[in-house]
């Protein structure tokens, strides 16, 4: 395809992603009283915890606050703007999968697909364990604060550090999924994998101290734990698809062949055929 045509394809595809993600954000903007709901109930229904803020049937214990003439509208948003990722990501998943398709063998884009319908269930599954968790945390950074002492959470603050919160975890659900798919390509063995696993354990406690905003040990074991159990079940995945594979190739050596590798050669010499007939033939 010549350089023109990718472009106007690449053109093409981010209109549609960008079409979706603002559609996405525009549904996400009319139900931000819902969802802005939703997210302070974690933190407003723990009575142990005593806010400044007016007490509301929303935030019974008026720990959330806001200031500022602009921070509503910003927060408003701020909200669509991560909602239209969310609800859009299957169809800009998909359109940056079909962008990269054309490029890739018929094996790498089973894979490809695979990747896409895992990645959003991951995702979300990492967003949603950040919200589950969410009031075990603001409940132990909360209680540190001395006796007597009234807390204070300006909303916007508040929501900020959840909705990265859920990005970093829901991103971070999907790593080892990459890793999966390195296998399924033959790039990356399960031995490989299994044989680093100290070193892969140290950089993904590392990464969630890194990763989370408040970097306080609750939030970073939260992260870090089930990420290694989803790394230790990458491992596992790739050494059966390994043993899998090496079994099938064992019995032909064609099977799972990347048309990039060129297939044995078989140099026996040909039997020779018999004297008798040659002389038939002669």
């Amino acid at each position: 395809m010549p350089l023109m045509e990718h472009i106007r394809e690449l053109r093409s595809r981010l209109i549609k992603a960008a079409l979706a993600i603002f559609i996405g954000g525009v549904i996400g903007f009319i139900v931000r009283n819902h969802l802005i709901g939703v997210l302070e109930h974690q933190v407003c229904d723990d009575m142990s915890i005593n806010g400044i803020g007016k007490r509301t049937a929303q935030c019974p214990n008026g720990v959330l606050t806001i200031s500022g003439p602009t921070t509503g509208i910003t927060l408003a948003f701020k909200i669509a703007l991560f909602s239209g990722l969310v609800f859009a990501s299957p169809i800009w998943l998909y359109q940056l999968w079909a962008f990269l398709a054309p490029g890739l063998y018929k094996r790498e884009k089973r894979y490809g697909l695979t990747f896409i319908g895992a990645a959003v269930p991951l995702f979300l599954a990492g967003a949603y364990c950040a919200y589950f968790f969410l009031s075990a945390i603001m409940k132990a950074l909360l209680g540190f604060n001395p006796t007597g002492v009234a807390a204070q959470l300006p909303v916007d603050t508040f929501l900020t550090f959840v909705l990265r919160m859920m990005a970093v975890f829901g991103v971070s659900f999907v790593l080892p999924l990459i890793l999966v798919v390195f296998n399924l390509l033959g790039v990356l063995s399960g031995a490989r994998m299994a044989k680093h696993w100290r070193v892969v354990v140290l950089v993904i406690f590392v990464f969630a101290a890194i990763a989370v905003p408040t970097g306080d040990p609750i939030g970073m074991s939260v992260l870090a734990a089930p990420i290694c159990v989803l790394y230790f079940g990458a491992v596992g995945f790739a050494t059966i698809n390994d043993r899998r594979r090496a079994a099938r190739r064992a019995a032909d050596p064609l099977v799972n062949l990347s048309p990039d590798e060129a297939s044995e050669l078989d140099l026996s010499p040909a039997p020779v055929e018999h004297a008798s007939s040659l002389e038939d033939i002669s």
